[in-house]
């Protein structure tokens, strides 16, 4: 792309341009950069460079590579921070967010109602190493005031909880955790960057795991840390690039592809989901239906708010629990069952029996995740088709 530096480009303008490096041969595709190392022409020029390396050399592909390079610029300059890390998987990008800036005797506020990888990370492996971390119920502002404290490091939470679809108060929490210095970190995997609005909201660090919407077509895995240049390059990078958490070149190139429909694919998978969640909403069959735009949402003034669309899931809890549950999945012809979310096909997934499992039955009540309920990832299928199959499930609930 030619400078546009002097031109305020759109999203979508920046999801297809951003970053670009191209080689000497003028490529219109991005090149893929099929290597773990690089040659230098000296012995002299190889000491050069591992004493002072710049962005546009590179050492080692666990270091830097071109592809994952362009990446990084691009999905920065769409989010809007300085810069990004490219992570193997979304929890590597998670993990090492929080590790690479926590030590033996800090202190970390987390919401209670995230993803089950998440939370291992912060009920079992930060407190194997001294990190205390208290959980908190994140809709409940006052409950953030009373858990943070003048030595909190860190505050950690999604944007949107998976699978419940909680709202968490992005300024009100990141007011209280910045008036004692504290770092917030948010998984903004159900927002997407297409709706984020974590930067302007004053987060500090955004995480996502780019299997999900960015890729978008179940392909690789991948995830990102984007912040500050001083965060992801002198907190993040080194202990990522260290334990081997960066992610390939040819998952890179995958996500930069990924990046040029996100906006399209996302746009038409939030209509969807939001027009499937009104259809469903009061059907006999499900207790309750939890979308965040929908007016039955206890948060849906600050999910508007926050988001111009709800997202690309919704969430059905079926009355007859566990046995319907079951029934409705296994009846589903279109929608396929598994546990990713943010594809191209939609997927519905028993989060109580898979995702979730190892949660103790009381936390899985204290979070709302009953035996009937059934998260359901909105896919690019015609959404007449989608609703049809749906309510055909329901049928046999």
């Amino acid at each position: 792309m030619k400078d546009t530096s002097n031109r305020r480009l759109n999203p979508r303008t920046k999801a297809v341009h951003a970053g670009t490096r191209r080689s000497q041969y003028g490529e219109v595709s991005e090149a893929m950069f099929l290597t773990q190392g690089f040659v230098y022409d000296t012995a002299e020029a190889a000491e050069a460079r591992f004493l002072e390396s710049t962005r546009e050399e590179f050492i080692y592909a666990r270091y830097g590579n071109p592809t994952v390079a362009m990446f990084e610029d691009r999905i920065a300059t769409l989010e809007g921070t300085e810069d990004a890390f490219a992570c193997a998987s979304g929890m590597a990008a998670v993990n090492g967010a929080l590790i690479s800036m926590l030590k033996a005797g800090d202190h970390v506020v987390a919401a209670r109602a995230l993803f089950g990888s998440c939370l291992y990370i912060l009920d079992e492996v930060l407190p194997r190493y001294g990190v205390e971390v208290t959980l908190v119920d994140g809709r409940d502002l006052g409950a953030w005031r009373a858990a943070i404290r003048p030595d909190t490091k860190a505050v950690f939470f999604e944007s949107l909880s998976n699978p419940t679809l909680e709202v968490i108060d992005i300024r009100g929490v990141c007011d209280l955790a910045h008036a004692v210095g504290a770092t917030v970190i948010v998984d903004n995997v159900f927002a997407t960057p297409t709706y984020s609005r974590a930067l302007e909201l004053g987060v500090d660090v955004i995480v996502y795991s780019t299997t999900k919407h960015i890729d978008g077509q179940g392909r690789c895995l991948g995830g990102v840390i984007c912040g500050t240049t001083d965060f992801v390059r002198k907190v993040a990078e080194p202990y990522l690039k260290h334990t081997g958490g960066s992610m390939s070149p040819f998952n890179a190139w995958v996500m930069l592809k990924g990046l040029e429909t996100l906006d399209l694919r996302v746009r038409a998978q939030a209509e969807t989901c939001e027009r499937l969640a009104r259809e469903l909403e009061g059907h006999p069959k499900l207790a309750r239906v939890i979308h965040p735009h929908l007016a039955s949402h206890p948060q849906q003034a600050l999910a508007r708010a926050q988001m111009d669309k709800g997202g690309t899931v919704l969430s059905l809890d079926l009355a007859g629990g566990k046995v319907a549950a079951f029934r409705f999945l296994n009846a589903l012809e279109i929608v396929v069952i598994s546990n990713n979310l943010g594809d191209a096909k939609s997927i519905a997934t028993h989060p109580a029996t898979t995702t979730h499992q190892r949660l103790p039955d009381g936390q899985k009540a204290t979070l709302g995740l009953t035996p009937g309920l059934v998260r359901l990832s909105v896919g690019l299928e015609d959404p007449d088709d989608l609703i049809a199959d749906v309510l055909a499930a329901l049928d046999h609930a």
